[in-house]
């Protein structure tokens, strides 16, 4: 492939770090609030605690857990050569919880009637993750 393909081709995906223990205490019942408060950069624990709240139909409280996973995701893309744009695969499990975040920020700002928020986070999604946009809902 010579490098003016490469340079059509898009950005490459982005692939963040594992960090297991977040998900191995969710899988195993720890409360979201607790894995938060342990690893408070977690995307997932973010994640976990907007699905609770909006389970309860808090959709306020829901998107400020939304919004700090979403914002905590971005950080940790951003150090690792995300530049604003380009596949984050959620085939890549460690890049989950940002999507994660990234859709229940969609599903709480459409909620509280963020409209304009929703279409761009929902965009966002597709745009990042065609898989996450259709797994997620």
């Amino acid at each position: 492939m010579s490098m003016h393909e490469n340079l059509l081709a898009g950005p490459p995906p982005t692939h963040l770090p594992d960090d297991p223990e977040p998900r191995e205490l969710l899988a195993q019942g720890t409360p979201p609030a607790e894995v938060a408060a342990r690893y408070p950069a977690s995307s997932l624990a973010w994640a976990h605690l907007a699905d609770e709240a909006f389970e309860r139909g808090a959709a306020v409280e829901s998107y400020a857990y939304a919004r700090t996973g979403y914002h905590r995701g971005l950080d940790a893309l951003r150090r690792n050569g995300w530049k604003g744009h380009g596949p984050i695969p959620w085939e890549h499990e460690p890049n989950r919880g940002f999507l994660r975040a990234l859709h229940a920020l969609a599903r709480a700002a459409r909620a509280i009637g963020e409209q304009d928020e929703y279409e761009r986070c929902t965009q966002f999604l597709k745009d990042s993750s065609q898989t996450a946009a259709q797994t997620l809902g």
